[in-house]
Formats: structure tokens, C-alpha cells, sequence
């Protein structure tokens, strides 16, 4: 269990507490709201910060080539259920970024088991930051921001498409061949 792993697991640990915060008192308590905000901004911070210290020490393990992908969709997905239990954001929205994480799992399984590894695109990397910058809004929840929170939520529902149709496009023969 090193360090990246550690952090991992961290950031599961923490999901529960994000969620319990988002939704204390309805979701209107504004002190919970910022401690849901904190807690989730920190969860994303392993995110970033356990797969720099993997690669950088050379400390990937399987346990952190399948939990840190769990971990940080983990944490998004539940967001994104209590955003629109809310009322904060239309379950469409949500269906679509699921369905596109599922789908992308779906592949990297496929291609895992015929010994590929597909590593995460520019695209998919543009997506996860528009998620987590729309999540930090939607958690916040500020009035004066609504514009930037909608376009936010416009900005994540057009890139978790396009991550999954170029995606889709580059290894798509994993799915019809068994290979790249």
C-alpha cells in the first residue's frame, strides 16, 4: 500500500462525507455547502497528486490501475446524483455522463483483457476538468455565478460526447479486433 494507493483510498473514504455535506439540511446550508466544496476539492487534489507521485516514482500497481479510475468516477458520479436530486441539474445530463463512463469502462476492459492498455486522451482529460470545475459550482451553488454554472454544465455535457466519439474513433479496434 504506497503513497498513491493511500491517497486513493483517501479519496473514497472522503466521498461519503462530500455527499452527507452536499445534502445536510436539504442542500440550502451554505456553511455545509463550503465544507462539501472543500472536501470535494481535496478529493480531487488526490486525484491529480496520486498519479504524479506514480509515475514519477515509478509506483504504479494494478490496485491503482483499477482503483483510481473507480475512485474519481466514484466521487463524480455521486455528485452528479445529488446535484440533480437537488434540482441542481437535469437527470439527462447525468444519464449521459454515466453512460459515457460506462461505456469508456466497458472498453478498457475489453481491452485489458486482449492486453491493452488505453491510456486517457486530451479529450478525456479536458472532460474531467470541466466536470470537477462544474461539480465546484453546482456544490458552491452562487446566484451571481449561474451563467458560468450553466455554461459549466454545457461545457461538461459537449465534452464527456466528444471525449467519448474520439475515444470511440482511436480504439475502436480493440472492440472489432482484439487489438490496436
Amino acid at each position: 500500500m504506497n503513497l498513491p494507493n493511500k491517497l486513493t483510498v483517501l479519496r473514497v473514504i472522503m466521498i461519503p462525507f462530500f455527499v452527507l455535506f452536499l445534502l445536510l439540511d436539504g442542500g440550502n446550508n451554505v456553511t455545509y455547502r463550503y465544507i462539501a466544496a472543500a472536501v470535494f476539492i481535496v478529493a480531487s487534489f488526490t486525484d491529480l497528486l496520486d498519479g504524479k507521485i506514480a509515475r514519477k516514482y515509478n509506483l504504479v500497481t494494478n490496485f491503482g490501475k483499477f482503483m483510481d479510475p473507480l475512485a474519481d468516477k466514484l466521487l463524480v458520479c455521486a455528485g452528479l446524483v445529488c446535484f440533480t436530486a437537488l434540482g441542481q441539474l437535469p437527470a439527462w445530463i447525468v444519464i449521459v455522463i454515466i453512460s459515457r463512463e460506462f461505456i469508456i469502462s466497458g472498453f478498457r476492459l475489453v481491452a485489458s483483457d486482449n492486453g491493452v492498455v488505453i491510456a486517457a486522451g486530451y479529450w478525456g482529460k479536458f472532460k474531467t476538468a470541466s466536470q470537477m470545475v462544474m461539480s465546484v459550482l453546482l456544490i458552491l451553488n452562487i446566484p451571481a455565478l449561474s451563467i458560468v454554472t450553466n455554461a459549466f454544465i454545457w461545457i461538461a455535457a459537449i465534452l464527456t460526447v466528444v471525449s467519448l466519439v474520439d475515444y470511440i474513433a482511436k480504439n475502436y479496434r480493440v472492440l472489432t479486433e482484439g487489438s490496436m
